[in-house]
């Protein structure tokens, strides 16, 4: 369970929630998360006690080494942290934790629990996929809702997936069942290129989470790290004939797919971003 006692009061705060393993293909949507929690210099609130959750023989406890011959453990856990964007007068708490390996029920009631403590009535769950998505287009962003009008109200585009779930989709149920608003992204990683990190899914997943948030997003580098990965790919594509023409083949289904007016949607949404930038700009 997680020690509530000491926690700050927080204004308007948001949850924003990735977790490593059978969720995060490529550590896209963990790889949002320490993004985040680097530029916006995010200070910890509270972790759940790993003994409660994890085995420690499936996820195991990490040795580092400090000054000298000091060792410390490093216990796989779940922790929460407090943010405030620059410019914005909430505050975001972001949640990055290792899928729990037991008791998910209760797991989820814990986070619960302590998002009530902190006011937090809004939630967005990150996650990322393997699919047959070419790298070379932009990638895809599905999700879900606890509720069609809040889906609507985002123009999220839903998932139709029925199938084995992981800790993002027992969470947000979770957080539906409490009265509680939240909404999951899933990122589509290439499953040819699976091998972490995909700055491009972590871009998307940043972009996406902004239009839904209507919070700028800090990107640094990722626009570029992102072109360089998809250069990268391309090289190693390009050495493969039979890769080649796999990726040739995903392009022209995903293409013949793409609806004409998917591209204004595109152009439409990229311009909401840029005024958000600018009057953040304009504030500080």
């Amino acid at each position: 369970m997680i020690e509530l006692e000491g926690l700050p009061e927080l204004v308007d705060p948001v949850l924003i929630a990735a977790f490593e393993g059978w969720n995060d293909a490529g550590e896209a949507s963990s790889g949002v998360i320490a993004h985040l929690e680097s530029a916006w210099k995010a200070e910890p609130l509270a972790e759940l006690d790993p003994d409660d959750y994890y085995d420690f023989q499936v996820t195991r406890p990490v040795v580092e080494m400090g000054d000298g011959l000091t060792r410390s453990i490093i216990w796989p856990t779940t922790r929460l942290l407090r943010a405030r964007p620059p410019g914005l007068d909430r505050d975001v708490v972001l949640l990055r934790g290792i899928e729990p390996n037991m008791r998910w029920r209760s797991f989820c009631a814990d986070i619960i629990d302590v998002c009530r403590e902190l006011g937090v009535e809004q939630a967005v769950m990150l996650g990322a996929l393997l699919n047959d998505s070419p790298h070379t287009r932009p990638v895809p962003i599905l999700g879900s809702a606890t509720d069609e009008g809040l889906a609507r109200s985002i123009n999220l585009e839903l998932s139709r997936y029925e199938g084995p779930t992981g800790i993002v989709g027992v969470l947000q149920h979770a957080f539906g069942r409490a009265g509680l608003s939240a909404v999951t992204l899933w990122a589509s990683v290439p499953h040819y290129v699976a091998q972490p990190p995909n700055p491009k899914a972590t871009l998307a997943l940043l972009r996406r989470l902004e239009d839904v948030l209507e919070i700028p997003m800090p990107l640094g580098d990722l626009d570029e790290e992102a072109r360089a990965w998809e250069h990268g790919v391309d090289e190693l594509a390009s050495q493969d004939s039979e890769v080649a023409e796999y990726v040739k083949e995903l392009e022209e289904r995903k293409d013949a797919a793409e609806l004409p007016e998917a591209s204004g949607d595109a152009i439409a949404a990229e311009f909401e971003r840029y005024l958000r930038r600018r009057d953040r700009d304009t504030d500080t």
